[in-house]
């Protein structure tokens, strides 16, 4: 037989509970809440360190590593843009996770996104397809009195509807800047392809028929280039396949590229920094954009898209399988090295004369840190080029706040019309100068 005794121990009412069994008496007493305590104290802890670690608390702030060359643009470059060597400040919660800070782009773009008012552009391609782009004006003049056009191309399988341009759009404006936003080809849900191509990741016909578009349109206007992401290769190509193409640039701004795809899809396969899932991710929202246009890719003549490469679509798991089957067919590449090989910027950006800012995160778990090399190594050859390296900021975040809300503007927008208002300022003093010279 088995039963429970609880007896009292004097005033300090200490229980102690005993059963009986067989004959034996075992006692059980302060020390079971005590063991227990000892569970929680210990399960918080780990909650604690595993916080601690995911949202990567203990990483001081620092101002973005700067490499460049030592010339009299980039010393008046640092000296105005103080962005550049003041700390960069996230928000103290979840500001310094690479991951926060991307999928919180990624979801939410922004935070109180602006709504600019534009014109929407359709311009007829040789090839039959149709490219878009939207056209803000300045809401006011720029500080140098010039008419100045950024050129903007976004990232993978974005648009001028997306807020993080809009958000930029709307800061750019305020600052004197026209802006031109190109539309990936394909990427409007509201737009019908024409021809049987979509954008592709270092294609730049159809940004370079918008840049035409803006020197015709405005023969006075000066360029800013701005790309991100894939946006990013796409401009650094275009600017460096052809000399005539930085007519009238006064500079290039490129954010959060990987430089090489190539070197890129090695790493997009590794289960580092969930890299492998980021890459399943951007794979299901490049099925969905495809897809979309799934009748018109197959009903146009002289399609290279059938029915075989749509099955091998609904099976990728990954942006390189979709590149192999679908993208790379586009151009009539005959396989996915080649067309990794033509269509990245590392290639081309060596050629690039004019000004240019390469901004990266250490911390973004898209784009590896070995990548990186390229542009370390570009911007310690070539006396055009600063590349700003942060320590945090994620894939496109660089959300900056004070403990739990980001706010609107984020420190890349910043900085972007930060850097181009000095190089528009350092370029007037040149043209002011050989005037008087003359």
């Amino acid at each position: 037989m088995k039963y429970f005794l609880l007896a009292a121990s004097g005033s300090t009412h200490t229980c102690k509970m005993t059963t009986t069994e067989g004959g034996y008496v075992h006692t059980f007493g302060p020390e079971l809440p005590a063991m227990f305590d000892g569970v929680k104290l210990a399960a918080v802890a780990t909650i604690l360190y595993i916080i601690v670690r995911c949202l990567n608390l203990k990483s001081p702030t620092a101002p973005p590593e700067i490499f460049y060359q030592d010339t009299l643009l980039s010393h008046y470059l640092l000296k105005t843009c103080p962005m550049l060597t003041k700390e960069y400040i996230p928000p103290l919660l979840w500001g310094k996770s690479g991951h926060i800070q991307t999928v919180l782009y990624g979801k939410m773009g922004r935070v109180k996104t602006p709504t600019p008012c534009g014109v929407r552009m359709f311009l007829p391609m040789q090839d039959g397809a149709t490219a878009t782009f939207d056209l803000f004006e300045a809401i006011g003049a720029h500080t140098t009195g010039d008419d100045i056009t950024m050129v903007i191309c976004p990232g993978i399988g974005n648009h001028s509807e997306k807020n993080y341009i809009r958000t930029f759009v709307d800061y750019s404006q305020r600052q004197g800047y026209r802006c031109a936003v190109l539309n990936h080809l394909g990427a409007l849900p509201n737009v019908e392809l024409t021809s049987p191509r979509m954008f592709t990741y270092g294609c730049t016909w159809e940004f370079g028929a918008m840049v035409d578009y803006i020197k015709r349109t405005f023969p006075q206007t000066l360029l800013v280039v701005v790309g991100f992401s894939l946006g990013g290769n796409i401009v650094c190509k275009f600017l460096g396949e052809n000399q005539s193409n930085q007519d009238r640039v006064l500079c290039c701004v490129s954010v959060c590229q990987g430089y090489s795809a190539l070197r890129a899809q090695e790493t997009f396969l590794q289960w580092d920094q969930c890299r492998r899932l980021y890459n399943f991710m951007l794979a299901e929202n490049m099925k969905k954009i495809i897809l979309s246009h799934r009748d018109s890719l197959l009903a146009m003549q002289c399609s290279n898209i059938g029915d075989g490469e749509l099955n091998r679509l609904y099976a990728a798991t990954s942006l390189m399988q979709i590149d192999d089957s679908i993208m790379r067919k586009f151009h009539g590449y005959d396989s996915l090295r080649e067309y990794y090989e033509k269509e990245s910027c590392v290639h081309y950006i060596h050629k690039i004369t004019v000004p240019l800012l390469l901004l990266n995160s250490l911390d973004d778990p898209l784009v590896h840190p070995s990548l990186l090399a390229v542009a370390r190594t570009l911007a310690e050859k070539m006396p055009n080029v600063v590349f700003a390296l942060t320590q945090h900021g994620g894939h496109m975040g660089f959300f900056e706040g004070a403990v739990l809300f980001p706010q609107p503007l984020t420190w890349m927008d910043k900085v972007i019309v930060e850097y181009t208002n000095a190089v528009c300022r350092w370029e007037k003093k040149q043209s002011v100068c050989q005037s008087s010279s003359e």
